[in-house]
């Protein structure tokens, strides 16, 4: 990692006394800022400490001979020096007049990024968190440096205070061959947003500070639009986002939700709960904790929707060392505060690693990238969390070793109301062939029987029990309860199943579960399925844009309506035979 600065031009702006002291202070090279306030002692801020560098305070002469040696001071009270990436920020009182200066030092680190490389090549828009002088700015710049040397791509950075790519008309070399735009006043930023993708065709665009509610819009807009983001915002973690009403967009929006009485009572909650509005703006999250210490939220849709629902989030944590090894840990987290009334998950930290994954990565930086050429090592070694169905199998081992030393049949453990697991289900009027079928792909602990008497639930077609009250009378008088589900269909037994076992839908459903709506297997039928998965989950879902299908028969067409039923979308097929074709809707 290597750090470039031009330190003696912001020194040269300093009052002479205050520069000759840093010039000849040892740690001078770490310097990040000098704050000077009128009638105050100068300050000279380290990053273990701060250190007095005059016994008087600063006069106005002092403040206006630095004024004197600094570029214009915009709007947002902020001034730079042409080719570099120091800042001045200045203090007025309240007839307008500077009475203080903060200079803080700007360096262009190559190499910042070493933690985050293989994110940076997704092509998935990243939101960069943390406290004010954690480095985001840094980590913006090397970013869009990558992206436009390393990775060829047109790159536009939006440079509100001219602190990513330096003051005056010509950028800083730290930034490569990324482009910068200007804005004049900092409530222009939105529209300078817009109009560098409407003017100049960016694959990425970079933006510092997202801040007000009309640049979370501007931010969405470009991502509808295909262009990748990578920007920062103001918060330490995701949890700051989703409590803040003006930038809870950039990670989806929350709305309120009312839920009905059986929702409510499968998910436990009360009916009225907070969910997540839209899918996030930006896909991956990075909460810099420290400037070698980063969280990774590879899926922000899920960490949002784990917090709703008052979950504790599993991220990875990534630290890098001075000889640029990369440690990858994922954490098991601990949880701060209890769950509100809302369910909403009040906050997390991080406790013992289950596991983790060290891998040697050099900060040398290639064309292709690392992933391409090799130097990338993936977390195959690092355990994904156990999944429901893992967990049941798991919890069901347990019960029947405990019975064998009891000498006993049944399993102890218990359903989600006190059920001995297996579950026993008397069907009636549903595929006993495909509740097969579904129990034994999805590794489900239910016992199908055909006693009604020994049965702790009765699953049936909604139609049927409306026509038959001798199934509602036995039903009542043994105490077993009826579970309905309108069609039988893969997607509506599926459900049904997980609802009576209180197991908690996947966002993107199991691959053993897809190969449930294969009936031949034939390579039709594969091909069409596998269609409609890929136009699901990669426009319909994060775009919200419907897609058509190409013709398929009538057969393989009822396949690919029930494939999108299971996710809970709209399907139609619309056309003429031969090519009559579905066409899916965004929820």
């Amino acid at each position: 990692m290597t750090k470039t600065d031009d330190l003696q031009k912001l020194l040269d702006i300093l009052p002479l006394d205050i520069k000759n002291v840093l010039e000849q202070h040892p740690q001078r090279d770490s310097l990040i800022e000098v704050v000077m306030d009128l009638g105050r002692r100068p300050e000279a801020r380290f990053p273990d400490r701060a250190e007095y560098l005059a016994e008087s305070g600063i006069s106005h002469d002092q403040i206006r001979y630095s004024i004197q040696r600094v570029g214009h001071f915009g709007g947002d009270n902020r001034a730079g020096l042409a080719q570099t990436l120091h800042r001045i920020s200045a203090i007025r009182n309240r007839a307008g007049d500077i009475i203080g200066l903060t200079c803080r030092v700007g360096r262009a680190v190559f190499g910042t990024i070493g933690m985050i490389h293989d994110l940076v090549e997704t092509g998935q828009s990243i939101l960069l968190l943390g406290r004010p002088g954690v480095g985001k700015t840094t980590a913006l710049r090397e970013i869009a440096r990558v992206l436009a040397d390393d990775l060829n791509k047109r790159v536009v950075i939006i440079d509100t205070s001219n602190e990513i790519a330096g003051d005056g008309d010509v950028p800083h070399p730290a930034i490569g061959r990324a482009r910068r735009m200007q804005v004049s006043r900092p409530e222009f930023q939105h529209q300078v947003m817009i109009e560098a993708v409407e003017n100049h065709m960016p694959e990425v665009i970079v933006i510092d500070e997202i801040g007000t509610e009309l640049e979370a819009l501007a931010a969405r807009t470009i991502a509808e639009r295909g262009v990748q983001l990578v920007g920062t915002a103001h918060g330490n973690q995701i949890e700051n986002l989703i409590k803040n009403p003006t930038l809870s967009d950039l990670v989806g929006g929350i709305q309120s939700v009312t839920l009905g009485d059986d929702e409510a009572r499968r998910r436990r909650t009360q009916k009225t709960v907070l969910e997540r509005k839209a899918p996030p703006t930006f896909e991956i999250a990075v909460e810099m904790l420290e400037r070698q210490r980063w969280t990774i939220h590879e899926s922000v849709a899920d960490t949002v929707d784990a917090l709703l629902r008052g979950r504790i989030p599993n991220p990875q944590v990534r630290t890098v060392d001075a000889d640029g090894k990369v440690t990858i840990v994922r954490q098991s987290p601990t949880p701060l505060r209890g769950v509100g009334q809302d369910g909403f998950g009040r906050g997390y930290e991080v406790g013992n690693p289950r596991q983790e994954e060290e891998s040697k990565l050099s900060p040398t930086m290639t064309v292709g990238g690392w992933r391409s050429t090799g130097r990338m090592i993936p977390l195959a070694a690092v355990p994904e969390p156990a999944t429901r169905e893992q967990e049941f199998e798991r919890l069901l081992d347990e019960s029947l070793a405990r019975s064998d030393r009891f000498n006993s049949d049944l399993a102890v453990n218990a359903g989600p109301n006190g059920e001995d697991l297996p579950l026993h289900i008397y069907p009636y009027g549903v595929s006993r062939h495909q509740l097969e079928q579904a129990i034994q792909v999805l590794s489900l602990p239910v016992v199908l029987t055909k006693d009604i008497d020994s049965a702790d639930a009765i699953l049936a077609l909604r139609s049927h029990v409306k026509n038959q009250s001798k199934l509602r009378h036995v039903a009542k008088a043994r105490h077993v309860p009826i579970h309905t589900l309108k069609s039988n269909t893969i997607p509506q037994i599926i459900r049904t199943l997980r609802r009576l076992l209180d197991m908690d839908e996947p966002v993107v459903p199991d691959e053993r579960e897809l190969s449930l709506f294969i009936q031949n297997g034939s390579e039709d039928e594969l091909d069409a399925l596998e269609e409609a998965r890929l136009a699901v989950e990669q426009i319909v879902i994060p775009k919200g844009q419907p897609v058509e299908l190409l013709p398929r028969s009538a057969k393989v067409r009822k396949m690919q309506h029930e494939l999108v039923e299971h996710y809970r979308l709209k399907s139609d097929s619309f056309g003429d035979e031969p090519n009559r074709r579905l066409r899916i809707y965004p929820a």
